[in-house]
């Protein structure tokens, strides 16, 4: 019995509330005939041209935002690229230039070498040549000191 009670409360409950919904749809379709606007055809068609235009329109143009958005990066992504172009250029002559000067530095390394170079072999000649001379003299000596003793043993 108690179960009987509580299936009829829901009963009645959801009755309620199909009434209340019957009642809002009556409001609106109410307010939807005094609100609506009747059209001929052709201004409904020519409305909904217009409607279906201006949509179109609205996207047309935020592709057009879209690809003016991609536009600039693509023209900032080029001065950039520009940039580092140039970097690139002033460095390869920077590295050009020091390459010149280090080949340039090294020429004249060898040149100073090598006149350094002659100036010592000038130099050994030199010394060579008073060895020799020592030497002769060395032998003049001895020959001197030689006669000398034989003078003195006779």
């Amino acid at each position: 019995m108690e179960e009987r009670g509580r299936g009829s409360e829901r009963w009645s409950g959801a009755i309620t509330n199909l009434t209340e919904m019957a009642s809002n749809l009556e409001s609106l379709q109410k307010l939807l005939l005094k609100k609506a606007v009747f059209v001929d055809d052709e201004t409904f068609a020519k409305a909904s041209l217009t409607a279906e235009q201006a949509r179109t329109i609205k996207v047309l143009e935020q592709r057009v935002e879209t690809l003016e958005r991609e536009l600039d990066a693509a023209i900032t992504a080029a001065a950039h690229a520009r940039s580092e172009k140039r970097q690139a250029v002033a460095a390869q002559k920077a590295a050009e230039l020091r390459a010149q000067e280090v080949t340039k530095e090294l020429e004249n390394t060898t040149k100073v070498f090598g006149l350094h170079m002659e100036e010592l072999r000038a130099k050994q000649e030199e010394i060579s040549k008073r060895d020799n001379e020592i030497k002769l003299l060395e032998a003049v000596i001895q020959t001197l000191g030689g006669k000398e003793s034989h003078s003195a043993s006779e």
